[in-house]
């Protein structure tokens, strides 16, 4: 049977630069990889199937838009591969209305947030729920993505009921708007990595939606060490080992608030070729940090 030491599910045409990226590092680490894409997953699955194919890691960027990656990925686990990110955990993280009680429960800062009950369960709503938000406050539906469904700038009760109305079975979130500090004449707000154990942050504008790496001096001029350990608090309730989250320094109470809880999986799209993409000296480094942690694992599977 022929092992591949790490394999990557994906089907996002932007992934490209990102696998081409883990292609050059594992041929520089001697380490096996086979990438798994809807042109080659039959071919694929089948030696899989027949026991000629395995994969000791394997991370999986398909899953969650086509189902037979996702069985795939379950094969390969009950098979004793190492996945990256659970897919039971992955599920779970999506929700934001069980991540916004676990973060409260493990100490971390959030925004003010009113969690409502699917509109098909309990359509009633009343104002007294919405006495504590700012105006204007945001809606989003706990288990979208994206920013699918997400009204950043509501008002009042109507807009509440509307949001509502486009996924009536999810629960949504009321919450706060966050108005970031600045820093610098930089809006304080950050999107994190956690990559098998190391946190790697990026300034990211939440307006334009544009990244900028942070220097070792802006670390520490700001005390943006912080991030590590709130990203290490979110790697723990969240059992992920690869995903982003944003956070901002709220302006109103200079605290570091989680503002968007759990992505994953993150999108990786390089800023050389998409202006609004992560920096690919990031990617690089988010990229070594994937391949650190893969093989530790490949190191304890041989002793």
């Amino acid at each position: 049977m022929e092992k591949i030491d790490f394999g990557v599910a994906w089907e996002w045409e932007y992934d490209r630069d990102f696998i081409n990226f883990i292609i050059s590092e594992c041929l520089n680490d001697s380490m096996t990889f086979l990438p798994i894409h809807p042109k080659n997953f039959e071919e694929v699955n089948r030696k899989i199937e027949e026991r000629a194919l395995t994969f000791r890691t394997y991370l999986d960027r398909a899953g969650d838009i086509l189902e037979p990656f996702a069985q795939l990925t379950g094969k390969l686990r009950s098979r004793g591969a190492w996945v990256v990110n659970y897919a039971k955990d992955v599920e779970r993280s999506r929700d934001k209305a069980t991540m916004h009680l676990e973060f409260l429960t493990k100490g971390l800062h959030v925004p003010f947030t009113v969690i409502l009950s699917p509109y098909d369960k309990d359509p009633e709503l009343r104002m007294s729920e919405l006495e504590h938000l700012g105006r204007p406050f945001i809606i989003k539906p706990a288990c979208g993505g994206g920013g699918v469904g997400v009204v950043m700038g509501a008002e009042n009760l109507m807009d509440v009921i509307e949001a509502r109305k486009e996924f009536r079975q999810d629960k949504y979130l009321l919450q706060n708007k966050i108005i970031p500090k600045y820093l610098n004449n930089r809006r304080a707000w950050f999107r994190s990595f956690y990559v098998c154990g190391k946190v790697i942050s990026c300034w990211w504008d939440d307006q334009t939606h544009l990244y900028e790496p942070i220097t070792p001096q802006e670390m520490k001029n700001y005390r943006l060490h912080k991030l590590r350990e709130i990203m290490k608090a979110i790697s723990e309730v969240s059992r992920l080992n690869f995903f982003s989250s944003e956070i901002a320094i709220d302006n109103a109470d200079d605290k570091f608030t989680v503002v968007d809880y759990v992505n994953e999986p993150c999108d990786m799209r390089v800023k050389s070729v998409h202006p609004d993409g992560v920096p690919d000296s990031v990617v690089r480094e988010v990229v070594n940090a994937l391949l650190d942690g893969v093989k530790k694992k490949l190191k304890r599977k041989k002793k």
